[in-house]
């Protein structure tokens, strides 16, 4: 079905029924609802329940590297030996960093 975007919006009717003093009213409104807030202020007093890590230990139970790893001498990960794609000056490289 094909529209016709040049045909007014608002019949006569519903003109009429929006006063001068209503449509100054929602001009008001508009304008006032927009405050300008700091983001960095209000988010400074911010505090997320259970944000609190001072008191908490981090237990992760840690590996030496194992006979079939190596650690990349680009970004220095440890990678299983299936990851290894070439040595440069007898340096392993990973795939990620080839």
């Amino acid at each position: 079905m094909a529209t016709d975007y040049d045909t007014p919006r608002k019949t006569d009717d519903d003109v009429d029924s929006d006063s001068l003093e209503e449509l100054k009213a929602r001009r008001n409104d508009k304008t006032t609802s927009s405050v300008d807030v700091d983001e960095f202020e209000a988010a400074e007093g911010l505090e997320l329940p259970g944000a609190d890590l001072s008191n908490e230990e981090l237990a992760v139970r840690v590996l030496p590297k194992q006979q079939d790893e190596f650690t990349c001498m680009s970004c220095f990960l440890v990678h299983h030996r299936s990851q290894l794609a070439r040595e440069k000056n007898g340096q392993p490289i990973c795939r990620d960093c080839d």
